[in-house]
């Protein structure tokens, strides 16, 4: 079974959602017959690379609350993060630009660390001093810690245009399922579950999915032969006896 998690790395309910998604996963008996992917979805597409400004300057402009109320915010999101384990700095923060970590994030499940580098990712942002965005090296170094090439990766950020693509065709796909926040999870391309949900809510989610997920059926041609007729695989293909 499948699930996809769209996602943002300048989200923090995304930060906490994957962890209240982990622990479900976790706890779920089928979790091996699990494979989680992460899909791209920005909140702040029209943000030039390099624009970065403070969290809370971002949060009075966009949403014209007061700075107190701004504060209040985030302070709740450190204590809903604290409550499932994580880190968060609630004070001198920045928010910028994130299509060069969705492009990062690409690469990494291309070598099978995606998992590794979008947490690397959440942790730095909430968690840690140095920021992430406009320093093309901060990224790499993220990268070489979620165990991919530092070297490619820094290949990956001087080239505007690898996996761009890739990006853009997540962020289509979440608005064609109607995602137009995240966390976003899709289970099998059955179920959505929308928001930083209890950790209850994915379990019954998962149980759910995995109830009404069924192996693939063969149609044969009627023989009772389950289809099994003339096909080519890894020891060859079948020659016709006369």
């Amino acid at each position: 079974m499948r699930v996809e998690i769209w996602s943002d790395i300048a989200c923090p309910w995304c930060y906490v959602g994957k962890a209240r998604f982990e622990k479900a996963l976790d706890a779920f008996p089928h979790r091996d017959g699990v494979e989680v992917v992460h899909r791209s979805f920005e909140l702040d597409p029209g943000r030039a690379k390099g624009d970065t400004q403070p969290v809370i300057t971002m949060l009075t402009k966009k949403y014209g609350m007061s700075e107190a109320q701004a504060q209040a915010g985030e302070d709740n999101l450190g204590a809903q993060a604290a409550a499932e384990g994580l880190d968060y700095r609630t004070r001198d923060r920045d928010h910028g630009n994130t299509f060069d970590m969705h492009r990062l994030l690409h690469f990494a499940k291309e070598h099978g660390r995606q998992d590794e580098l979008i947490q690397a990712l959440y942790k730095a942002n909430f968690a840690e001093e140095r920021s992430v965005f406009g320093d093309d090296e901060r990224l790499v170094e993220l990268a070489a810690g979620a165990g991919l090439d530092a070297d490619d990766a820094r290949k990956v950020l001087a080239d505007p245009a690898a996996y761009a693509d890739d990006v853009r065709a997540d962020e289509r796909e979440a608005a064609e399922l109607g995602a137009n926040g995240v966390p976003f999870f899709v289970l099998d391309r059955k179920y959505g579950v929308s928001g930083a949900q209890p950790a209850e809510v994915f379990a019954q989610a998962l149980t759910q999915a995995w109830g009404e997920h069924a192996p693939l059926k063969l149609i044969d041609s009627g023989t009772g032969s389950g289809g099994d007729a003339e096909a080519c695989g890894p020891d060859g293909c079948a020659v016709p006896q006369a």
